[in-house]
């Protein structure tokens, strides 16, 4: 019996999850036992805070928590979110109508779909881009309409180049600044115009900020900074990347209420919620946590400055990121990606992400993630510097 022998029209529609790929041919060659640096998915290498861990070995203990979540999360972690959002946007948010606990951002945002899209309904879908924006639009029957992110635009969407035919049509846009994989920042007067269009033409926003607090100059801004944003948009947001908590799986969806509600109802029929313990170690983070994540990002800094410094001198071009631990890097010769990022593994035992997983318009980049300390880093371009182009 062939793999997908069983699976579902949807589910062959889509194609194999792109970082579960390349968890799999890492896992290959270490068993083979070669070694092998991975500089291929966001995964932070950097430990959760020994403050939050140590925090967690208190909360796990009570007793109240060792049930079953359930609805729209835990009300102390609600509470943090809303101040949070209030100190860090100066957004106000209602916890009880405009914010849901999620189980991580990415069970979010490959639920909502299925809350709001009716078979047919288009998605507008930034290409290239999280996996999870096609994923769940096919998986709740939408179909998806590509909006390229082009250099010569700043890698930002024209939603002004859609045909009106189309945007009347459409019930979904994603987005996502800090973007992954570019590394590119959106301004406040992008939001503002992209507001405008959904308002005009009936469509709703669904802004992934899971990179918000990884920056180096100006700090990025939210979608629900735009007044009047709310009647359109639902953003959201995670632990994983600003705490280091990529295994903790806790995140929160925030803005419209209507959205809101829809997700929840997808969720109540999906899962249980988050452990309660969890939910409670995210509020302490985000209301006490702050200098934690200043470090991190220092953090990051250094590998960044290093890493293009380094980069630059052997000949590569790429954008210089302004947030986020990507580095966004054409490929040598005009190259194919996955061509390029075959070679980079075969003689360099280097694994980096081919630019054309995150769509058509990544083809001719690849993505190197910076989840590495500067030694290894170092090592990994060293070896990359004797591929043979």
């Amino acid at each position: 019996m062939k793999r997908n022998d069983i699976f579902s029209l949807r589910l062959k529609r889509l194609p194999p999850y792109l970082f579960a790929e390349i968890d799999r041919i890492k896992n290959e060659l270490i068993e083979k036992g070669e070694r092998v640096i991975s500089l291929g998915v966001g995964d932070p290498d950097i430990p959760t805070p020994k403050r939050i861990v140590n925090f967690m070995k208190k909360a796990v203990t009570k007793k109240e928590y060792h049930q079953y979540p359930f609805g729209k999360g835990l009300k102390i972690f609600r509470e943090a979110i809303t101040k949070w959002y209030k100190k860090r946007f100066g957004v106000e948010l209602n916890c009880e109508k405009e914010v849901q606990v999620l189980i991580g951002s990415k069970e979010g945002i490959g639920h909502l779909p299925l809350g709001i899209v009716n078979k047919g309904d288009i998605v507008l879908i930034p290409e290239p881009s999280y996996p999870v924006y096609f994923g769940g639009t096919i998986l709740a029957d939408g179909k998806p309409y590509f909006l390229p992110l082009l250099e010569k635009n700043n890698f930002l969407p024209e939603i002004e180049s859609v045909p009106e035919r189309i945007l009347k049509r459409v019930k979904l846009l994603f987005l996502n600044y800090p973007n992954n994989p570019t590394t590119q920042v959106a301004s406040l007067d992008f939001y503002k115009k992209v507001v405008r269009f959904a308002k005009r033409y009936g469509f709703f926003i669904a802004s992934d900020l899971a990179y918000s607090e990884i920056y180096f100059n100006e700090k990025p801004v939210s979608i629900l900074q735009v007044k009047g944003s709310k009647d359109v948009a639902i953003e959201f947001h995670s632990l994983s990347k600003t705490f280091n908590m990529t295994g903790w799986r806790i995140g929160w969806a925030c803005g419209n209420e209507k959205l809101i509600a829809a997700l929840k109802e997808v969720k109540d029929n999906y899962d249980s919620g988050v452990f309660m313990a969890i939910q409670e170690v995210g509020a302490f983070a985000l209301l006490e946590c702050g200098k934690e994540v200043k470090a991190n990002r220092e953090i990051w800094k250094k590998r960044r400055d290093f890493f293009c410094k380094k980069l630059k001198k052997l000949g590569f071009e790429f954008f210089y990121p302004e947030a986020t631990f990507y580095v966004w890097i054409k490929t040598p010769n005009n190259l194919p990606s996955k061509e390029v990022a075959k070679r980079i593994l075969l003689s360099a035992k280097v694994i980096v992400t081919p630019g054309i997983g995150f769509g058509k318009s990544g083809e001719g980049y690849i993505r190197v993630a910076l989840t590495q300390d500067i030694e290894v880093l170092d090592e990994a371009l060293e070896k990359i510097s004797r591929v043979r182009w």
